[in-house]
């Protein structure tokens, strides 16, 4: 039978010195998979893609000229893909893909 090495309670340890597992009962911080973490998560999806498409639309209508279509064109595209990226975020996904 094989002696333990304690590989697995140094691992922990490293792990915890280093914030990567917090130790138990400590709190302060959002875990990635919580309510809060996810419902910040998709907010900032929403609002990062709108404000990159509007951004984009703008800079293009000013150096094109062409006031203001692309930039209602780019903040309609910013808006689908910030949907996007929320329904990704909730969509189920399925065991076998993981």
């Amino acid at each position: 039978m094989k002696k333990p090495d304690g590989f697995e309670d140094r691992l922990r340890q490293a792990r915890s010195r280093q914030g990567m597992d917090p130790e138990p009962g400590t709190s302060g911080t959002l875990p990635p998979g919580s309510t809060w973490g996810i419902g910040f998560r998709a907010g900032v999806e929403v609002v990062s893609a709108l404000v990159v498409g509007v951004a984009a639309g703008w800079f293009l209508d000013r150096w094109l000229g062409t006031w203001p279509w692309l930039f209602l064109l780019f903040f309609v595209f910013g808006s689908v893909a910030g949907v996007l990226n929320v329904y990704r975020l909730f969509k189920p996904r399925d065991a076998a893909r993981q």
